[in-house]
């Protein structure tokens, strides 16, 4: 039973499952936004709100908080941001104490960044619920979105998953496939995956004891770890075939990007064409073929594992790229100036 209280009334809501959210990020925000949207629809209520501590960020390192703490805010909904919910610390004692005091019946996990350990997860009535943005157990853990798109795979997804004490090991619910366009970076399909968690937690929400009870474990088999993604992953190695550089190019944009140096100066390559098989080279890995008003071709790897320097090598055709201390450029604006020419040769490192 859920009751609101106002200077003028207090209502009495029966029956309504009250929510209690955790996320941190964008990704989260879009689905909270959902359910904020949807209460009456749902008959739910959503009482409070977890997220992340408020971070430094921008030049001026000033503290910011959360896109999930900013919705809560702007609907006046309480909002807490514990550091841990460790036993061995006072913090973390304090800290499920006060989840308990909202008497929640579930608690929704997107992106939350906390580890929540067992006596977290069973406060809840009905446990707590994790929106995970791959079709689990494929792509378990920090980075599914970038790990599915650097893989090549055709499709990803949603899975609302139970969640237990392991890692995205949990019982799934619910799961929901879109397909991973030939030109989606990290950042489109972070957005339609964002949609797409929202419109699945709902789903679950409007059966949620039909969905538990037709729940599905997970083939351990099958699993993939999606590692955190670090800044160097961005290094380009032009041995490496155009369709992984190409990959590496849609997953890591737009953090860490993916980048090159020329003349031992940082070069970020933003965008580029699809990879085309017909397109190959004898040159040697890294060097400017053409520098062409609608893309500039550099050579690459072989798709084959050969050391034959005289075996015909893959090509990538980039469109856009950002050199040291200047603005983003296509390659028309790049074949009009003269930053880049053919011959040029790009590096895997600064030195």
């Amino acid at each position: 039973m859920t009751t609101i209280n106002s200077a003028s009334e207090s209502i009495v809501r029966p029956n309504r499952l009250r929510i209690v959210f955790a996320g941190t990020p964008e990704f989260a925000a879009s689905s909270l936004e959902s359910l904020i949207a949807q209460q009456e629809q749902l008959n739910i209520d959503v009482v409070a709100v977890y997220t992340q501590p408020d971070r430094k960020a921008g030049r001026g390192q000033k503290l910011a908080a959360s896109a999930v703490k900013q919705v809560a805010l702007t609907h006046d909904i309480p909002v807490e941001q514990p550091a841990t919910f460790k036993k061995s610390s006072a913090e973390g004692m304090v800290a499920r104490q006060t989840l308990s005091s909202y008497q929640p019946d579930v608690l929704i996990v997107a992106a939350y960044g906390l580890i929540l350990p067992i006596g977290v997860l069973t406060t809840p009535t009905y446990g707590c619920l994790n929106i995970h943005a791959s079709l689990l157990p494929r792509w378990r853990g920090a980075a599914p979105i970038h790990r599915a798109l650097l893989a090549g795979d055709s499709e990803t997804g949603i899975t609302i998953m139970q969640m237990d004490k392991g890692l995205d090991t949990g019982d799934m619910l619910h799961k929901v496939s879109c397909t991973i366009a030939d030109n989606d970076t990290a950042a489109s399909l972070h957005d339609k995956l964002a949609d797409l968690g929202a419109t699945a937690i709902s789903t679950v929400l409007q059966d949620l004891p039909s969905y538990q009870a037709k729940a599905i474990a997970q083939d351990d088999n099958q699993a993939n770890y999606a590692e955190k993604l670090v800044k160097t992953e961005g290094e380009i190695d032009w041995t490496q075939s155009a369709t992984v550089i190409e990959r590496q190019i849609r997953g890591l944009t737009p953090w860490p990007g993916a980048y090159t140096f020329l003349d031992g100066a940082r070069v970020k390559i933003l965008e580029s064409l699809a990879v085309n098989p017909s397109q190959q080279t004898t040159e040697p890995a890294g060097k400017v073929i053409s520098v062409g008003r609608k893309a500039i071709l550099i050579a690459c790897g072989n798709n084959q594992q050969t050391d034959d320097k005289e075996q015909p090598a893959s090509t990538l055709a980039i469109t856009k790229l950002q050199f040291a201390g200047s603005k983003p450029v296509t390659a028309e604006q790049v074949c009009h100036g003269n930053q880049l020419d053919d011959g040029d040769q790009f590096t895997t490192d600064s030195k």
